[in-house]
């Protein structure tokens, strides 16, 4: 097969479809900045001029013409136009797009024709007028066609336009490969965006009764744009912009039989914008949607980056991060074995708190403290006893004497024999609660010692960790 000689964007005429709007403008103005001669086609005569003003002023060469993607000999018209000023071109965009928001059963024939007109065949028909000019032009050129990612996973809701888009899909990877018989020097790429922040629901036909959105993760329109005009100077066959877009698809691919179920559920909530009130408005099926200009409708969180377009885009850049990484890992792998599983029993030993100290004299010294401990309260229940013994016999001491004695002396040395019993219990319940504390006490303090005694042996085991 004869190879296309993609040029420098700033080398280049390109073609854009549906350049007023989205990602259609985004890419217009990024081509225009990058040095590329613009031609614009677009249904919008007004939108048309100003944005052509608006190029030139910035001092891009810029030139449009009025056409409905629908009808090929439209198409071959504005061709010839940017033929006649341009002397050709070498990128032909096939851009242009609407939807409808709505269930298949309650969306008429005539509004899925009509979708069809634009989203199948204004593709069919860019790319059969762009083949048709880049096979005679010297070094070929690149077909760029703008799918989405509904082609490889389908949505309920947006039902007619994933239909759409799988013929995008279909016909763009047949036409690629019919060129490859004829041996045309033709690039032939298909772009298919995730969800994008765009004005595509405000210009869809909205069949639900409630004001729609495009679920998260939502990208920027300038992402898509950058990842269009990279092939169109360099021969990319397919790629997904957006992350998020390509994780729903491999899941419905690996598993439709519970995707389908759960997009059932699921997709037509998170299609709701409940954060809008619904309001008819004209959207851009059969007229054009002539908005001043919309890039963007600004989305709470838009993406700004696309990881997996660049892994795409940089595949060299990629498998070498891939390969240093991998390299890492098997090097530290080695490394590991070759110093042997006892680097990291050692390792666990010296983390290890019950390897600090010498528990087994520690221990003992606990066990001398413990008896000691033990004694000590020994002796001071013995000394709470002797003094309780002592005033209960002084007690009946002074009852006996009592006797023998008024009543009003009874009464005074019975209230003594109280005061001195109350006094012996207390002393006891005091002695006791200092034991307590004082066996705390020791424990703490015998911990201290032994650490500190542990740190003067030669072999000590917490200045090892310190020095690990």
């Amino acid at each position: 097969m004869t190879k296309a000689t993609l040029k420098p964007l700033n080398e280049q005429s390109i073609v854009i479809t549906g350049a007023t709007s989205g990602i259609g403008l985004a890419t217009a103005r990024r081509a225009a900045r990058a040095g590329a001669c613009v031609f614009l086609i677009a249904r919008g005569e007004g939108d048309l001029k100003a944005l052509t003003e608006e190029l030139q002023a910035t001092g891009a060469r810029a030139a449009w013409a009025v056409a409905d993607v629908a009808d090929h000999a439209a198409l071959s018209e504005a061709a010839e136009k940017c033929v006649r000023l341009f002397g050709g071109f070498d990128t032909w965009v096939n851009n242009a797009g609407v939807s409808i928001y709505g269930a298949i059963s309650a969306t008429n024939l005539d509004d899925q024709r009509r979708l069809f007109e634009t989203n199948y065949w204004g593709v069919v028909n860019g790319s059969l007028v762009a083949a048709e000019h880049l096979r005679l032009r010297e070094g070929g050129g690149a077909i760029i066609n703008v799918g989405s990612i509904l082609s490889d996973a389908p949505l309920p809701i947006q039902g007619v336009y994933s239909a759409s888009k799988h013929a995008v899909k279909g016909f763009t990877n047949a036409l690629r490969m019919e060129l490859m018989r004829e041996d045309a020097p033709i690039t032939v790429s298909l772009v298919k965006p995730a969800a994008v922040d765009s004005p595509y629901s405000k210009h869809a036909r909205n069949l639900t009764g409630y004001a729609t959105q495009n679920p998260q993760p939502v990208y920027a329109t300038h992402v898509v744009a950058d990842t269009i005009l990279y092939c169109a100077s360099h021969p990319i066959r397919e790629i997904t912009v957006g992350g998020g877009g390509r994780l729903i698809a491999s899941f419905y691919s690996v598993l439709p039989g519970l995707a389908e179920p759960l997009f059932a559920r699921f997709a037509p909530s998170l299609m709701r914008d409940r954060s809008s009130a619904y309001e008819p408005y004209d959207d851009g099926l059969y007229d054009p949607s002539e908005d001043g200009l919309a890039e963007e409708v600004h989305y709470p969180m838009v993406r700004q980056f696309s990881a997996l377009a660049e892994v795409r885009k940089h595949p060299g850049i990629a498998s070498g991060v891939v390969a240093i990484l991998a390299g890492v890992g098997i090097a530290a792998l080695l490394l590991s074995q070759r110093s042997g599983p006892t680097r990291y029993e050692r390792l666990r030993g010296r983390i290890d708190p019950r390897g600090w100290i010498d528990t087994g004299a520690l221990r003992d010294r606990f066990g001398d403290l413990a008896e000691t401990v033990r004694h000590s309260l020994s002796e001071a229940g013995e000394r709470a006893s002797d003094l309780g013994g002592d005033a209960r016999h002084r007690g009946e001491q002074i009852l006996h004497g009592a006797r023998h004695s008024s009543r009003k002396a009874l009464k005074k040395h019975g209230k003594t024999a109280q005061r001195y019993a109350h006094d012996a219990g207390e002393y006891a319940r005091e002695h006791a609660k200092e034991g307590g504390a004082l066996l705390a006490l020791a424990t703490i303090a015998a911990a201290i010692g032994a650490a500190a005694l542990d740190v003067r042996r030669p072999d000590s085991r917490i200045r090892s960790l310190g020095k690990f």
